[in-house]
């Protein structure tokens, strides 16, 4: 079932987004990440190239998609000439990704989805445009692949009767990264999302946005759901409290 994404538009027009398609043309998004996390290894040019060339030198036959389950929904940035609802199997989104940078800091880092591993999730399958293909991937690269967080591999993708409609691109977490962040507490998931900020926004405006954006296509996450009430009562909690030295 083909999508309007009208809905994710209105909630990515909220205020401007310091992470824009004019912010990744010009080059300088991983340097904003550096300038804010000195100490994290992000990839080289030559390093995302190498990358981006292998997962073409795997493509199935057909179009190609890409699977969006966190920000790329109410923010994709990249051309896409259709959308349309999608679920993929063995994969299942999660906050396991810390940042020290975007949505966090080194003092307080925040927390972002990834797709861990075991489960199934639903999200949106965009379809980029075989002439646009080569420039919209290599700006989709300098997205996710800032630093060695993510596994970018093929998924069947499924429609809403479960049958599969074609192969898509999913950010899949690297459980090896030092920024890895699976098997958190509740506690402490909820505490990093309710607190961490950075140049980009909070951790709680991704998880709220994430949240609206499947809202208004009439996808509810159970996960995100509970979690966005839990972070909303400890950010009440925390305006409540007294200020220091008072």
């Amino acid at each position: 079932m083909t999508i309007n994404n009208k809905g994710c538009d209105a909630i990515a027009c909220r205020g401007e987004e310091i992470l824009s398609r004019e912010l990744l043309l010009s080059g300088t998004f991983a340097n904003l990440i550096a300038g804010e996390a000195p100490s994290l290894k992000l990839l080289s040019d030559e390093e995302r190239q190498a990358s981006l060339a292998s997962i073409l030198a795997e493509r199935p036959e057909g179009d190609v998609w890409i699977f969006a389950y966190g920000s790329l929904i109410w923010n994709p940035i990249i051309l896409s000439v259709e959308s349309r609802k999608a679920r993929i199997e063995g994969w299942r989104r999660s906050f396991c990704l810390a940042t020290v940078s975007g949505r966090g800091s080194p003092d307080n880092p925040g927390l972002v989805l990834g797709l861990d591993a075991g489960g199934a999730c639903d999200g949106v399958a965009l379809r980029l445009q075989e002439e646009d293909l080569r420039h919209e991937l290599e700006l989709l690269w300098r997205r996710e692949m800032v630093a060695e967080a993510y596994i970018p591999r093929w998924v069947d993708l499924l429609d809403e009767d479960g049958a599969r409609f074609g192969s898509g691109i999913a950010f899949t977490m690297n459980p090896l990264a030092n920024t890895y962040a699976g098997g958190l507490s509740r506690e402490t998931t909820v505490q990093r999302l309710a607190t961490a900020a950075g140049s980009i926004g909070s951790s709680a405006d991704y998880l709220f946005r994430t949240r609206e954006g499947l809202r208004a296509l009439d996808m509810w996450d159970e996960f995100l759901e509970e979690l966005a009430i839990e972070v909303e009562e400890a950010q009440r909690r925390l305006q409540q409290l007294p200020a220091a030295g008072i």
